[in-house]
């Protein structure tokens, strides 16, 4: 019962890790000058409603005191499965000799013999102790 529980939460946190290990994110910013205004990273951000760039009667365009920053966050691909002939002749001796020092220790305990299994005492009729007036102390 213990170790389903174990086995359980192991799953779980493996299945996480495999989750967010290939996770990509994109992270959107928006300033107002140098003041950071909104920052979304599922939906888009916020204007802060100041829209400067109309062309004015000059036929002149104005700067944008306000910019956006998109950060793009990508995990890999495909998960890259390593196999035991692709690691170095010196970590494959470490890691059979971890795995040979730790094969055998946790044993499991030998079945243990009960020695009276099938003994049935004998059904008492009479309290012996008592009529033989013999007490323990």
């Amino acid at each position: 019962m213990k170790f389903s529980y174990t086995h359980k939460t192991i799953s779980i946190a493996l299945s996480f890790l495999v989750l967010f290990s290939t996770l990509s994110l994109t992270i959107e910013k928006h300033f107002c000058g140098d003041v950071l205004i909104d920052v979304a990273i599922f939906s888009e951000s916020e204007k802060c409603g100041m829209d400067m760039s109309k062309i004015t009667d000059a036929e002149t365009v104005k700067k944008n005191c306000c910019k956006d920053e998109i950060d793009v966050l990508e995990g890999p691909s495909e998960v890259i499965v390593n196999s035991y002939e692709d690691l170095d002749t010196t970590l494959k001796h470490v890691l059979f000799a971890y795995s040979f020092s730790y094969i055998n220790l946790f044993e499991d305990l030998p079945n243990l013999t009960i020695p009276h299994y099938g003994y049935f005492p004998p059904m008492l009729i009479k309290d012996i102790q008592c009529l033989d007036e013999t007490y323990l102390i």
